[in-house]
């Protein structure tokens, strides 16, 4: 079987910035193993694998390189730049994942791709689990919850610069990933996020976990549309809107590859 391939660099306008991820349309469904196979082989943070399904609506999966993975945010941007680029008569796509139902994306007019998470907002705990703080260099300010991550709040971006993790502690709190934030100068917010029970030790860039985030700084922040930094090494940015029941998440992309794979 000969499959098209596309490497998209996502929430970046610059080649070898953002967070990389591979994308494979299809017409019909493949094996849950061959997926979780072409992932594990591409070894980038995320394969995503969409099937046509309706007028302009695609299922979506997503696989990172050890385990398929419930909402991703880059992969999504990735997906949708390619189809953009394909058609472009289309300006809107609707994606059908089962953990988090439909997520519509459109292509604005300003180059970004504006994408509609569910709004996914983190709750303060008082119970900090020992692996956590043994996992992180730095104690927590603040520690809050949702259904991705633990978010812990630094006093200041220069923690979220500098903290280290300890892989083996973070892992222990599968199946939730770490994502650590603070206030920024240059940005609203930065973030930083572990995910090494799911994917890798440090994502670059993770959309997702911006449909926690943003809600989060919007509320302590008082403004609603915001402009966040994840500052891994190839960093990226994001343009975040905060809705009543929504959160809108927009970025950019660029192609770094095209080709086939033969499996």
């Amino acid at each position: 079987m000969r499959l098209k391939i596309h490497h998209i660099d996502a929430f970046t306008d610059t080649l070898f910035k953002g967070n990389y991820a591979a994308v494979i349309i299809t017409d019909e469904c493949l094996p849950d193993g061959l997926m979780q196979s072409i992932a594990t082989e591409n070894n980038l943070s995320e394969t995503a694998f969409a099937r046509k399904c309706g007028s302009n609506t695609y299922e979506i999966r997503w696989f990172s390189p050890i385990t398929e993975i419930d909402f991703c945010g880059h992969a999504t941007l990735a997906t949708a730049f390619v189809l953009f680029n394909q058609d472009s008569s289309i300006d809107e796509l609707t994606f059908s994942a089962k953990a988090v139902g439909n997520l519509k994306v459109r292509q604005s007019q300003k180059d970004h791709i504006d994408m509609t998470f569910p709004k996914r907002t983190p709750e303060r705990i008082t119970h900090i689990p020992k692996e956590l703080t043994n996992g992180l260099s730095i104690i927590p300010k603040e520690v809050l919850l949702n259904q991705q991550a633990y978010f812990v709040i630094y006093a200041n971006e220069e923690d979220v610069y500098s903290v280290h993790p300890t892989i083996d502690e973070l892992k222990k709190l599968a199946p939730l990933d770490v994502v650590v934030t603070a206030q920024a100068k240059e940005y609203d917010f930065i973030s930083r996020y572990f995910w090494p029970a799911n994917g890798s030790d440090e994502d670059p860039v993770t959309g997702s976990i911006h449909a926690g985030l943003a809600p989060l700084w919007a509320q302590r922040l008082g403004k609603k549309t915001l402009t966040a930094y994840q500052a891994s090494k190839r960093g990226g940015i994001l343009k975040c809107r905060v809705l009543d029941s929504q959160v809108i998440v927009s970025g950019k992309a660029v192609q770094y590859l095209e080709g086939y794979i033969d499996v």
